[in-house]
């Protein structure tokens, strides 16, 4: 299995296993892997050009005094992305009744139930600012 005189010695022809091994491993490292990852710290995979649809938590006061919760989406094209670590942020961009709308989301914000990508466009800069002056040009990505 070595080629000749090289100096490594494989995997296979040191490791020894054992069914009780194999049959234990797994079912102990799953538990670790979801207490490894903490709850506030999401990375959505989402990138400029892209069309996304944000789903946040909402708290209203009704006029009756009840404290009411709903989900509210808030769907746009992806201007850009700034920051590093906790305060990353994403700007997302639409036009409402002829009105440019703009939001900016933290990513790790917990508010933010889901990103739910639509689709990509393409694009060949990081930040794609220039598309505020051209309302046609935002049409033709978003309907791409």
């Amino acid at each position: 299995m070595n080629p000749p005189g090289n100096g490594v010695i494989y995997m296979e022809e040191t490791k020894q296993t054992t069914d009780e091994t194999k049959t234990t491993e797994p079912a102990a490292e799953a538990p670790k892997a979801a207490e490894a990852k903490p709850a506030g710290k999401r990375r959505w995979d989402i990138r400029p050009g892209m069309t996304v649809k944000v789903h946040q938590k909402i708290r209203e006061i009704t006029p009756k005094g009840e404290e009411k919760e709903r989900v509210q989406i808030f769907e746009g094209i992806i201007l850009g992305i700034r920051g590093a670590g906790a305060s990353r942020t994403f700007t997302v961009r639409k036009d409402s009744y002829g009105i440019g709308v703009e939001k900016i989301f933290p990513m790790d914000l917990p508010t933010i139930v889901n990103v739910e990508p639509v689709k990509q466009a393409k694009v060949r800069r990081a930040k794609i600012y220039n598309i505020k002056n051209y309302t046609k040009k935002l049409k033709e990505r978003s309907l791409q």
